[in-house]
């Protein structure tokens, strides 16, 4: 459609940087709509391809906030809900039952004083007559919840969502990669009924078009209903895999599963049990009523594997299960802080001369991590993302979204994008299981005669004796891995090297650290929600 007709209505998409909302919303502005994308980071979404599109407005608001949600809300034809927090980084006493509760209230709160025309609520597949998994519990809490504002509710329920980058198939396209004997819960013989991703934005773009949707709750699949070894099997078959042998263990626990699946895989422990939880369970559609409402052509478990591949395969996956990240600065780097401000800082810093300009030293530094590598000590990080494996964390294994392009929010390794200024900067927040908070930021600065000064620092802020005595054990390693990385990233620039790599005395230039907003990218909208 033509990006200066006028729009067929506005609609309002909550995480619009998680799975599902970041292939919803170019769909929707395809289609002539104006977009609300909410959103907690605007910066997250200023390196997806639609992010300048005449139509879309970036708002930031949070969940947490009921207030913050009103003006996103006034003058929407809809609401898509598409927020939950099967989240690692949601635990503790703050579970994730308890988040989705507080944020479905939240949103009732708001859309009672906003006034918007309708919601749209993608929930997950709920069996009745079964004791259900947390996560499932949650997400039928959470419909039930939004069911009690004024505003009108369609409910769509889904099994396991089929794409490139969904948690449910990366969990088992690696399970099988890599598995050529599997030893499986009980749960590999419940049955499911997948749908693919496509036929999911299908449905929840149909509910605009269709106001006899309004107050019903609807059962999404595919036209395949199967056992999770079958799935397995065409896995195997659509990957050009040998089928795998698979062990039923009665006594392997989900908890077990689940640190089986984190050590196998890049889906971490937090984030696996839920889902593993969610297994036991029959997911299989109790209705098909909205297929005679919004028609179109379901994808089988085959088709939706093999597009799925394809994606992977040609380095295309617009959106991952890992983008759902929240790329908060820790506190100690807010504005104003004193040096001493949340505890003791510590601080390693090198830096190295390169007879190349900033744009080409960007190139490698802008690729590090994931299948490239980390320019030395490659041994080092795998050992160091073993350990994190083995304690719950995420590893090496997310690797990177993208092998050259990279943004705000991006999950890379065992880390998360906080800042990215091509030719400038890259900061990166530790989201490996340390005892502390850490930084990792690459700065680059032009010279008098042409080269650029490249700098290399990591921040720390230890938690406890703990923290201390994991930065000093770690230092001298740091020391080593630092300058082997400056000079591996100098050589795959290509240039001589000006001088070789140096110590920088402590310095702490990062207060107010995160200047790329919306405000400062040209043409585009950020309206801050208070």
């Amino acid at each position: 459609m033509d990006n200066d007709s006028t729009p067929r209505g506005t609609v309002c998409v909550t995480g619009a940087t998680g799975y599902v909302g970041g292939r919803l919303v170019p769909r929707l502005l395809d289609h002539g709509w104006r977009v609300r994308a909410l959103v907690r980071t605007p910066a997250k979404l200023l390196c997806r391809p639609w992010a300048r599109h005449p139509r879309l407005d970036i708002i930031r608001g949070d969940l947490d906030d009921a207030c913050s949600l009103v003006p996103a809300l006034e003058g929407c034809d809809a609401v898509f809900y598409l927020v939950h927090s099967m989240n690692p980084h949601v635990t503790g006493r703050d579970t994730f039952a308890k988040a989705d509760r507080a944020a479905a209230s939240n949103m009732v709160r708001a859309c009672d004083e906003a006034r918007p025309g309708r919601i749209i609520y993608l929930s997950g597949l709920v069996p009745e007559g079964e004791e259900l998994s947390p996560h499932l519990r949650s997400r039928a809490e959470v419909a039930d919840i939004l069911a009690r504002g004024e505003t009108p509710l369609t409910v769509l329920r889904a099994a396991q969502i089929l794409g490139s980058g969904s948690a449910s198939f990366e969990m088992v396209r690696y399970l099988v990669d890599r598995l050529p004997v599997m030893l499986t819960p009980r749960w590999v013989h419940s049955l499911c009924q997948p749908i693919a991703i496509s036929n999911v934005l299908g449905y929840l773009e149909g509910c605009l078009d269709h106001p006899e949707t309004m107050g019903q709750t609807y059962d999404i699949g595919g036209p395949d209903i199967l056992s999770y070894r079958e799935l397995f099997d065409i896995f195997a078959e659509v990957a050009q895999l040998r089928r795998r042998t698979i062990i039923p263990v009665p006594v392997l626990s989900p908890e077990l599963s689940a640190h089986w699946i984190n050590l196998v895989t890049p889906i971490p422990k937090a984030l696996a049990t839920p889902l593993i939880q969610g297994l036991r369970n029959r997911v299989v559609c109790a209705d098909d009523r909205i297929r005679d409402i919004i028609p179109q052509r379901l994808l089988s478990c085959r088709e939706a594997i093999g597009k799925a591949l394809d994606r992977v395969r040609e380095q295309s996956v617009p959106t991952c299960w890992t983008d759902a990240g929240r790329p908060d600065m820790p506190e100690w780097m807010t504005c104003g802080d004193a040096s001493y401000a949340g505890g003791d800082l510590l601080e390693c810093a090198y830096a190295i001369q390169v007879e190349a300009p900033p744009e080409t030293v960007w190139k490698p530094v802008s690729a590090i991590g994931g299948e490239t590598g980390w320019y030395h000590g490659d041994l080092l990080w795998r050992l160091r993302g073993m350990l994190d494996k083995l304690v719950g964390g995420p590893g090496l294994r997310r690797g990177r979204r993208h092998p050259t392009d990279i943004g705000v929010g991006d999950a890379l390794d065992f880390w998360r994008v906080l800042d990215v200024r091509p030719g400038e900067r890259l900061l990166l927040l530790a989201e490996m299981k340390v005892p502390g908070d850490a930084l990792l930021e690459f700065r680059l600065a032009p010279t008098a005669t042409g080269g650029t000064e490249l700098w290399m620092l990591s921040w720390f802020l230890p938690r406890g004796l703990a923290g201390l005595a994991y930065w000093w054990a770690l230092y001298p390693l740091h020391k080593g891995l630092f300058k082997g990385m400056l000079c591996g990233l100098a050589a795959a620039t290509g240039a001589p090297v000006s001088r070789e790599p140096w110590a920088l005395p402590p310095r702490r230039e990062f207060a107010c650290a995160l200047p790329l907003t919306d405000a400062s990218a040209p043409g585009r909208r950020d309206t801050t929600a208070q």
